[in-house]
Parts: structure tokens; C-alpha cells; sequence
């Protein structure tokens, strides 16, 4: 028996904000004090070091619970469950329904039940919940619906990464350039197919590192209402995640038995190019090898940083043959990795 992904589906908002659209924003470094360089020089260095040209919006009238729908009915769909069947579903966000306009975000009821209302389902055995893990939501979803399958507690799962962060972005800042909305689902079951759910490795460093990511105040001094924002410090993110991922990724890798030359696709969460490239890069000198060409595929020049989304988004898409350069095969192996708020790593070996 194995743990399998039997269908897939994602949405990406039709809005487009590109570079470009920055160019009149008024940019205030995090004191308070201007920022000396003029936006076509900030934007440029930002391009260069995320390799984001450009991002995706939702409509005004849609939220996080809504595009996490249409990832499932895709997910659904693809798979051809039958949802009444579904066990579990598993919604991986950060910041529930933020309507457009509005201060506060809304995470009562959670998604996975707005999900479930929105999809119909009548099974009160269903049960739907969400789980607040930074940018590696869904994967940890997959990690504890692969627990509940193999502890006999449930067959078949429902995991979606949905998150809208242009709704809690923080104009005068940056970092607002990397963040976008979108969603990615998946139906995880048990099967009599070989492969699947390899290994998993999941950790937690909060020591020093909790506050990394976190929600704070605008960086203009003039606007004094109580809004919050998503922040972060950007360089201890990046040392973070250049000291800790790769060694998370080749633990998973260990436990799964199989050789890094097995290894077809690694998927790692799109938050940084500069940032993912450095990673896997170190992955691979963990086993003296150099990184393969075509081992890392991106999204993140045209879809940003769409958090929980980004790793299924990534995965419906090769398998749709809607990236181009990249295919995943039956029996393929693949690594899924990740890091974010918490600050939370994890990484997934799977055959397909």
C-alpha cells in the first residue's frame, strides 16, 4: 500500500501586477526614514535578486476561501473522487479571508469549512481544518494526511495551500513587491500503487527565529491606523534558510533510502530565486555533486510568492505540461521542500 497525490488543481487570479506598477509607490525603509534610490533602481535590484518580473492579484470580490474552492473542485475533478468519500480536508493559510477594504482578517469558520460548505459536501464525517505552518502549510498537510492514511484513520484527503497576500501587504515597504495571491490542491490517498509518500522531514526553530516573520505596523510614520502587515527580516531569512534547508532536505532524502542521483525534480517553496538556487546548490555540495541543470523548476518570475501555493501550484502545473522545460513521470522521484514562518522547514520524498 502506499500514500499517493491521485489528482491535482490549482488556481492562478487573472490580475497581473507587474514591476512596472511599482514605480509610483512611495517606498520608506522600516525606521521610518526615505529611501535615497529612486524606484526604477529599487525595482531593478529587487528583479535581480528575486527574479520576480512580475505577480498575481485576485479579483476584489474573491478571498482566500474562494480560489482554495476552485483548487479543490479542479483537485476533485482530476482525481475523479467522489467527495462524499473525502475524510479529511486540510487548508494551509496564513491570514484567512481578508476581504479587499477591510482591516481585519476573518478565519471563523475556518477555510477548510468554508471549503466544504462551498463544495457541497453533506458528510458530517468529513472533517475540515485548517493549519497555520507559514509557506509550508501544504506540505505539512500532505506530511499529516500521510500520517492519518497510514494510521488507518482515514483513505482519502483533501490538501489545499491557498493564501491572498496583496490583501495584507504593506504598500511603502519592499518586500510588498514579492508577495501574490493563489491556490493549489490535491487529493492525497491510500492505494495498492507502489511509491508515493517516501519520507518526510518537518522542524521548528523558535528560539531565536519566531519573529523572523510576523505582523507589524506600516512603514510610513504618517498613517496612524491600527492595520497590520506582513514583515520580515529579509537577510536572517536568508541565512536562515541557506544554514538549515539543506541539511533538512538531505536527512529526507537519507531516510528514504534512495541516492541524490535518483532524484528527477526538487520543488522547493518560490520565495527568493537567488535565495533557492544557493539552497539546492548546497544540497548537492552535501553529497560533493554540483546541481543539475533543470533539477529546480521556477514559477516565481511570473507568479511571485503566492506562500502555501506555491509548491502545489508547482506540481499541478508540470503535470499539466504547462511549464515549459519540465515533465514529471510515473516513477519519477521528486523532493518537495520548504520554508517559511515559524520558522517552520520541511521536505517530502516522493515517487510518483
Amino acid at each position: 500500500m502506499a500514500t499517493k497525490i491521485t489528482g491535482t488543481g490549482s488556481y492562478i487570479p487573472i490580475t497581473i501586477e507587474r514591476n512596472e506598477d511599482f514605480h509610483k509607490h512611495e517606498f520608506i525603509n522600516q525606521d521610518g526614514s526615505s529611501i535615497k534610490q529612486q524606484n526604477d533602481v529599487i525595482i531593478e535590484k529587487f528583479k535581480a535578486i528575486t527574479g520576480i518580473g512580475e505577480r498575481r492579484y485576485v479579483e476584489n470580490h474573491l478571498n482566500t476561501s474562494d480560489i482554495a474552492f476552485f483548487a479543490a473542485q479542479k483537485a476533485i475533478e482530476n482525481s475523479q473522487v467522489n467527495q462524499e468519500e473525502l475524510d479529511y480536508i486540510i487548508v494551509g493559510h496564513n491570514y484567512g479571508d481578508v476581504k479587499h477594504n477591510t482591516e481585519q482578517s476573518d478565519t471563523v469558520p475556518s477555510i477548510a469549512s468554508r471549503v466544504k460548505h462551498l463544495l457541497g459536501i453533506k458528510n458530517p464525517k468529513c472533517v475540515a481544518y485548517d493549519i497555520l505552518f507559514g509557506c509550508p502549510g501544504w506540505n505539512e498537510g500532505v506530511i499529516q494526511a500521510n500520517a492519518f492514511i497510514k494510521a488507518g484513520i482515514a483513505k482519502k484527503c483533501l490538501v489545499i495551500g491557498a493564501e491572498t497576500l496583496s490583501r495584507v501587504v504593506d504598500k511603502h515597504d519592499r518586500d510588498s513587491m514579492i508577495y501574490s495571491d493563489g491556490a493549489g490542491a490535491a487529493i492525497i490517498e491510500e492505494t495498492s500503487e507502489t511509491g508515493g509518500i517516501i519520507a518526510h522531514q518537518s522542524a521548528t526553530y523558535a528560539l531565536d527565529e519566531a519573529h523572523f516573520i510576523y505582523f507589524g505596523e506600516t512603514n510610513n510614520p504618517a498613517i496612524t491606523d491600527q492595520r497590520r502587515y506582513i514583515k520580515m527580516y529579509g537577510r536572517k531569512i536568508y541565512e536562515f534558510a541557506l544554514n538549515n534547508v539543506p541539511s533538512a532536505m538531505k536527512s529526507c532524502l537519507d531516510k528514504s533510502g534512495y541516492n541524490i542521483g535518483d532524484l528527477k525534480k526538487i520543488l522547493i517553496h518560490q520565495a527568493n530565486e537567488k535565495m533557492d538556487e544557493a539552497i539546492v546548490q548546497r544540497f548537492y555540495k552535501l553529497y560533493n555533486m554540483d546541481m543539475p541543470k533543470d533539477i529546480m523548476p521556477m514559477t516565481i518570475n511570473k507568479l511571485g510568492n503566492s506562500s502555501v501555493a506555491t509548491v502545489p501550484t508547482l506540481y499541478d502545473l508540470i503535470l499539466n505540461g504547462k511549464l515549459d522545460g519540465h515533465t514529471i513521470n510515473k516513477g519519477d522521484l521528486i523532493m518537495f521542500a520548504s520554508v517559511g514562518a515559524g520558522m517552520n522547514i520541511n521536505a517530502i520524498v516522493y515517487k510518483c
